[in-house]
């Protein structure tokens, strides 16, 4: 566990509060407006979940990295509670996470975003080379 500002980070997944996460992720986001809660509990259990915890215990952030801990790795569900945003709490969990992935020594880590790319810049994401590779995919709704 790493503290910052009297926050902490763990990956413990015994902490966190799936009933926040859950909220938020399904109430407070463009990417998984809707998304059931056995769906987010399905995610977390097969991730690598990084939770931000404000000094009286309670959970004010949240993170989820799927990688095979090798070649790849995915960041995914970075979420901070509306009433802790402005204080850099994104970067200070981003921050942990990268470390966590260099230390991994894995090869590419992406991530999608339709607000944040300043952010992961300072991290040194950069655009997709669309001339270099051509990246597919396919989606289907979050429902069950």
């Amino acid at each position: 566990m790493h503290e910052a500002e009297d926050f902490a980070i763990s990956t413990d997944p015994e902490r966190l509060d799936l009933d926040w996460i859950h909220r938020c992720l399904s109430t407070d986001t463009y990417w998984a407006p809707g998304r059931p809660r056995e769906r987010v509990a399905s995610a977390l259990e097969h991730s690598i979940c990084y939770g931000l915890y404000h000094p009286d215990g309670r959970q004010v952030g949240f993170a989820r990295l799927v990688t095979d801990r090798t070649v790849f790795a995915w960041l995914g569900d970075v979420y901070i509670d509306r009433s802790m945003r402005g204080r850099g709490l994104s970067k200070f969990l981003v921050e942990r996470i990268m470390a966590d992935v260099e230390a991994m020594k894995v090869r590419r880590i992406i991530l999608s975003t339709d607000d944040a790319d300043g952010l992961y810049r300072k991290f040194g994401f950069t655009d997709l080379d669309r001339e270099e590779t051509v990246w597919l995919h396919r989606h289907w709704p979050d429902h069950v």
